[in-house]
């Protein structure tokens, strides 16, 4: 299968912090998203998508909640979220490579799937492993709700995030021997002044950036199977199509020339 673009890694990106807390024995993840935001929102305007206010925000805060998740986890994941909302009825979906750092996603707001309640997807590759599919439940419309559901029911420990600000968000996640009490309780003036207050011990610095590395050959790999057994049907008399990525949205335009030598040297 044709390999995706790769980020840049002259570009620069969101620094995500993770710090263990001593005595607590739990990990702290923390991030100003202000520069992966403006970043999203470049991505929107230049694939000229407008989604609606209220699912907007809750993509932001959904990205926020998979990027924290994935500088607390190992370097060799890549994960995939789709998180279903029935009120509003939207579906977010992100995915992430913990190697590169890219991290991408879009919001789905037609042909939304009507359940009897919210559904979240978590798909895990670690290294070599196959694949992981975690699948929970979860109440009410907020995307940081989900994944604490997740990691309570999935990963069987507590996981908490807090805004600190209007685009900084903090998660803190249970270790072995955590104090669970204080974890808990904990509140997001204590999260605020939590340097003050607490030992922290600095473990990694990760680089996120907003990357998808969706590219032509790509999307002639999503359309081949339909070229080989119907060109009339896929292009009809048009010498061009428009197809999005299903991860970003972004627009590529595929005429129906390289489709067919792309088809041919699959062969």
């Amino acid at each position: 299968m044709p390999e995706t673009t790769p980020p840049n890694p002259a570009e620069s990106g969101l620094e995500v912090r993770t710090y263990f807390v001593r005595n607590r024995n739990v990990v702290l993840a923390r991030a100003d998203f202000s520069e992966l935001y403006v970043d999203y929102y470049l991505h929107l305007a230049a694939q000229r998508m407008k989604p609606l206010p209220e699912h907007d925000a809750m993509f932001k805060r959904a990205l926020a909640a998979f990027v924290l998740h994935g500088a607390s986890r190992p370097w060799d994941e890549l994960t995939a979220w789709t998180i279903n909302f029935q009120e509003p009825l939207v579906n977010l979906f992100l995915t992430g490579d913990n190697e590169t750092g890219a991290v991408t996603g879009r919001v789905f707001d037609e042909n939304v799937k009507v359940l009897p309640e919210n559904l979240f997807y978590s798909d895990v590759v670690r290294g070599r492993e196959p694949k992981r599919r975690s699948t929970v439940t979860f109440a009410g419309n907020d995307p940081m709700t989900a994944v604490e559901k997740l990691y309570t029911q999935s990963e069987q420990r507590t996981a908490r995030y807090f805004q600190l600000a209007e685009e900084e968000f903090a998660l803190v996640t249970e270790h072995p021997d955590c104090d669970l009490a204080w974890l808990r309780g904990l509140t997001t003036e204590q999260v605020k002044k939590i340097d003050e207050t607490e030992t922290l011990a600095l473990m990694e610095r990760r680089v996120m950036r907003w990357h998808c590395g969706c590219n032509q050959a790509r999307m002639m790999e999503v359309l081949a199977p339909t070229m080989r057994q119907d060109p009339q049907e896929l292009f009809g008399d048009d010498p061009k199509l428009e197809i999005r990525c299903p991860r970003c949205g972004a627009r590529h335009t595929i005429t129906r020339e390289a489709m067919e030598a792309f088809v041919a040297e699959m062969k």
